[in-house]
């Protein structure tokens, strides 16, 4: 079946930091010319699509809001159909604060007052904030977690620790897992993404760097999976993976050369 829709990541597939990789404007414009539908999908919590689209655009790379999904965005719509009116005690960046908080949520700075804990990335994260979310379960409150990345990537190529971590110790702390996690693999991000494109999962690629975010997301809902290798995944990485994409690419640039394989199939 011919290709529709595709999936992009952002870091570590298009640009890592503030620098575009090499060939990913190139293999966008070859999914555009090859009449592909294109979403940009991102873990990370605390930009929301708007600020995507920008960055993208400061990158020479032209997309508008209505073309990205982050796990903020998808944080906030679940939440808007679970936990409508409910308030919110957030773990997380200024940024997720503030798209909850334009989205027309309440946020408490009482744990023991909120109705859903949300746990993400967080730079100041401490010992009183694993606290807090012992107080707001012990109170009763729902817990979600914006995605499960235990490590980000930085711009110098290093590892720091991601929106998992935190999730992570807040479950060991509170002895439950979340209700929830809405970033890649979950189908939250993965129905909102094929929503997007108005295509069959058949119909659609996913292109990433990580193999147990983008790759697995992709295995888990039918689409193909293209692995990029300028991410955190190496080749060592990938011969020690349980994960197995369907192809795998050095670039974006190279993307042609899996259209191709996929029209001769």
């Amino acid at each position: 079946m011919a290709t529709r829709g595709v999936i992009i990541d952002l870091d570590g597939t298009v640009y890592r930091g503030n620098t575009r990789l090499a060939g990913a404007r190139e293999g966008i414009a070859t999914l555009h010319d090859s009449s592909c539908d294109v979403c940009f999908v991102s873990n990370n919590p605390a930009k929301s699509p708007t600020e995507f689209a920008a960055r993208l655009t400061e990158m020479d790379v032209p997309a508008d809001a209505e073309a990205v999904v982050s796990a903020a965005s998808v944080t906030a719509t679940t939440l808007e159909r679970t936990h409508s009116d409910a308030d919110l005690f957030v773990i997380g960046s200024p940024g997720l604060r503030s798209i909850l908080e334009n989205r027309d949520f309440a946020l408490t700075d009482d744990p023991a007052a909120c109705d859903v804990l949300v746990a993400s990335y967080d730079r100041g994260f401490e010992y009183d904030d694993m606290t807090d979310g012992l107080r707001a379960i012990e109170a009763g409150a729902a817990f979600v977690g914006t995605d499960p990345d235990r490590t980000i990537p930085t711009a110098d190529g290093r590892a720091v620790p991601g929106s998992g971590a935190i999730i992570n110790a807040i479950t060991g702390v509170v002895d439950r897992e979340p209700d929830w996690i809405a970033g890649k693999p979950a189908e939250r991000m993965a129905e909102t993404a094929l929503t997007r494109l108005d295509c069959a999962p058949e119909e659609c690629l996913v292109i990433g760097d990580r193999l147990d975010t983008d790759i697995a997301m992709g295995e888990r809902h039918g689409m193909t999976t293209v692995l990029v290798l300028t991410g955190v995944t190496d080749r060592a990485t990938l011969a020690t993976s349980d994960i197995e994409p369907d192809h795998v690419i050095d670039g974006l640039g190279d993307i042609g050369v899996v259209l191709d394989t996929i029209d001769a199939d």
